[in-house]
């Protein structure tokens, strides 16, 4: 789907000023209880503020993925920004929308069990179907609760098979995938009761990439798009990252809205929690093995698995990258102290990666991990029993709020 860039995204963005938020170096770091994931007021209303005018300005419906975001002490500053409801991939993250963020409920996963079914349709405004199979065998459920006044929007996954995810991980419509329903396992003669298409193809993507796949979700599925209420897009629209082109996809939601005359739904999770927040850590040893290792009371893989798993490299606040070659004196640093960022854990690969510091760090001295709120407090374990960060926020007038504290009975309760 091909729109014409009417006007630039510089002359956009010119007409719609962000709010400022609070500086870095404002912040005491040492003011703040260690370990500690913290989510910065201003931050976030930044983001909403953004997210509001691209739902105003484009007429989707705009709402909050649990799996990337679901720190819901800050639900009541979503709301008060328009966001009216989220999407859950499990029973659990139903209740928690139903319970804490109180607007639409719409629930996406890829199987359903015969025991959660009833549940899931007492709480469910849209349940969208990975499957024709589980359309078919859920129907007859459906089809009871809407006789008895449940409203229930249905939904089914298609999987274009077009996607721009550089991550075999993270890619939804990479080959053989599960997720989804493709052109060729289409049913046509299934459509009888379902109101709505459900794509998800992009991973933290700008809205050029978006352009390109809805012309490929009109050649595959254009033919079913007139039969539909609304198609959902998915998540991964990274709008709130510096860059990111939000005149071009306000464009490509209206023109689509018209074309075929169906509502947009756009479900961005890291989107909510981009750059909004730290993981405040502290130097508990520091070790020495041919380098020097600083040992956090924070874990790699129980507290930030995404710096794994992608695998990624954070940005430390007050820290660079080492020269980019393996041998060298220690006076390659430029006059910097290296240090190997290792966690807790047991595990052996249990380290983020080397970074350089202006000064020798010391136990006590904090590590501040930036761009922490999003796909973190959603993946932590309790591995090896360490502590798990707290989760606090930081409020506009400067003053921190502990909102959550973990401890042995958290722990304890995960087992048996």
């Amino acid at each position: 789907m091909t729109v014409t860039d009417t006007h630039s995204t510089e002359s956009h963005k010119a007409e719609f000023q962000l709010p400022e938020v609070t500086p870095e170096g404002s912040i005491d770091w040492t003011a703040i209880p260690s370990p500690a994931f913290v989510l910065d007021e201003s931050r976030l209303r930044r983001n909403l503020a953004l997210i509001s005018h691209v739902q105003s300005e484009s007429g989707a419906r705009i709402i909050v993925a649990f799996k990337g975001f679901s720190m819901w002490s800050t639900f009541p500053l979503l709301r008060e920004y328009g966001i009216s409801g989220a999407t859950a991939s499990s029973l659990n993250e139903a209740i928690l929308a139903r319970e804490e963020m109180r607007g639409e409920v719409h629930v996406y996963a890829p199987a359903y069990s015969d025991e959660e079914m009833p549940r899931i349709l007492e709480l469910a405004d849209h349940l969208v179907f990975n499957s024709f199979s589980q359309w078919e065998r859920f129907k007859p459920q459906v089809e009871a609760a809407r006789t008895g006044g449940r409203d229930i929007q249905v939904g089914i996954r298609i999987n274009p098979e077009y996607a721009e995810v550089e991550t075999d991980l993270y890619n939804p419509a990479g080959p053989f995938s599960r997720l989804g329903v493709t052109r060729r396992e289409f049913r046509e003669d299934l459509l009888d009761g379902v109101d709505g298409l459900h794509f998800h193809t992009l991973c933290e993507k700008d809205s050029d990439t978006l352009e390109r796949t809805l012309e490929v979700v009109e050649r595959n599925f254009g033919e079913f798009l007139p039969r539909m209420k609304w198609v959902n897009f998915g998540g991964g629209h990274l709008m709130t990252r510096e860059g990111y082109d939000t005149a071009r996809l306000i464009r490509l939601v209206r023109a689509f809205r018209e074309k075929w005359e169906v509502d947009v739904i756009l479900e961005p999770g890291s989107a909510f929690g981009w750059q909004t927040g730290w993981l405040v850590s502290r130097v508990l040893d520091v070790v020495h093995n041919v380098k020097d290792a600083a040992l956090l009371d924070v874990s790699v893989s129980a507290h930030m698995p995404d710096v794994l798993e992608m695998p990624y490299r954070p940005r430390i606040l007050g820290a660079g990258d080492p020269p980019e070659h393996e041998h060298r004196e220690a006076n390659d640093y430029g006059g910097g102290h290296p240090y190997l960022i290792g966690g807790t854990t047991c595990l052996a690969g249990d380290v983020v990666g080397e970074y350089v510091f202006d000064k020798p760090l010391h136990i006590g001295d904090r590590v501040i991990f930036d761009d922490m709120i999003h796909y973190t407090m959603v993946k932590t374990t309790f591995f090896n029993g360490v502590k798990h960060p707290d989760i606090g926020i930081l409020h506009l007038d400067g003053s921190y709020e502990r909102i959550k504290a973990f401890g042995y009975q958290e722990f304890k309760a995960k087992l048996s």
